[in-house]
């Protein structure tokens, strides 16, 4: 490469013309390139590289969709991520490609007084129903006061339902209709539900997917102990509010993808036919239930002594 350099130089130097020679007096003599050759080879023979980008570049322009503050109604364009982190590496296998999807903000804490109103119960009604692609579940668009939001929809809810959103706990239970919000100190013992919160006011994290719901199975000294679709129990505060009913979209888990090409649609991944991690199916034993999962700071016996 660098004699190719070189014989180039003297090539250009010999086919120069004479107007060009007079316009450039100062050219360097064939000694003095021949020595620049050969000290600095590297800088006449580097490949070409490609132009490398950061992640923090190629997103300093783009507003994740998880970022937004301001609660909209609209579909909200949504960028993949393939399984991979903010570094680009792969964290989640079993994900990448499949169709567009937009994003609707689902608000998940069903008791949400407007900023006008008093922080009592309020009635909303159901706008429509529809299929959301980024959830099993349908959800709701529902109306009231001067604001409109989307919510998970329950089994029986259409348009036109009139659904209410409560806090108040009395001293006798509610006769709590399907769709309706409540904390759980309010709902009767054996009541199914549903977008339960493990906190007051944190929103509904619990019994989200199509077709699952829960039971109340009985409230003990201010607190809810509830039967997760898992057959797993969980203790949360009775001021915790939940849905009365049985999440949308029953049918799901009965949905015959029929090849593999509908799973690509869906954003999965083909994982190895040949070798599979055996998981805790293997074998056969007695697997007693979990213990009850709390969330209520209940004090110490050191405490108390």
């Amino acid at each position: 490469m660098a004699l190719y350099a070189l014989t180039s130089a003297l090539r250009s130097l010999s086919l120069a013309s004479p107007a060009v020679t007079a316009r450039l007096p100062t050219l360097l003599p064939a000694a003095q390139i021949l020595s620049n050759v050969l000290q600095r080879p590297a800088a006449l023979v580097l490949p070409s590289r490609r132009p490398v980008h950061m992640s923090v570049d190629l997103h300093a322009k783009f507003v994740s969709w998880k970022s937004r503050t301001k609660y909209t109604v609209k579909p909200v364009k949504m960028r993949k991520s393939g399984g991979r982190d903010h570094t680009g590496r792969i964290r989640v296998h079993g994900i990448g490609g499949g169709h567009k999807q937009n994003y609707r903000m689902i608000d998940f804490l069903r008791f949400r007084p407007q900023k006008e109103t008093q922080p009592e119960p309020f009635e909303e009604k159901v706008v429509t129903v529809r299929y959301d692609p980024c959830r099993s579940a349908d959800i709701a668009l529902v109306a009231g006061g001067s604001r409109k939001r989307w919510i998970i929809a329950t089994e029986n809810m259409k348009a036109g339902d009139t659904i209410l959103n409560s806090n108040h706990i009395g001293r006798m239970a509610v006769a709590a209709k399907e769709g309706d919000a409540h904390p759980l100190g309010a709902l009767p013992v054996g009541t199914l539900i549903n977008n339960v919160e493990s906190e007051p006011g944190r929103g509904a994290q619990y019994i989200r997917a199509a077709g699952t719901c829960g039971v109340l199975l009985r409230k003990v000294n201010g607190t809810a102990i509830i039967q997760l679709p898992s057959k797993r129990q969980m203790q949360v505060l009775e001021t915790c509010t939940a849905t009365v009913g049985r999440v949308s979209n029953v049918n799901h888990n009965q949905r015959v993808i029929g090849k593999a090409g509908r799973n690509r649609w869906l954003g999965k991944r083909p994982d190895s036919g040949l070798w599979h991690r055996k998981g805790g199916w293997a074998g056969r034993k007695i697997r007693p239930l979990p213990p009850m999962k709390s969330y209520v700071k209940l004090p110490s016996v050191a405490a108390q002594s």
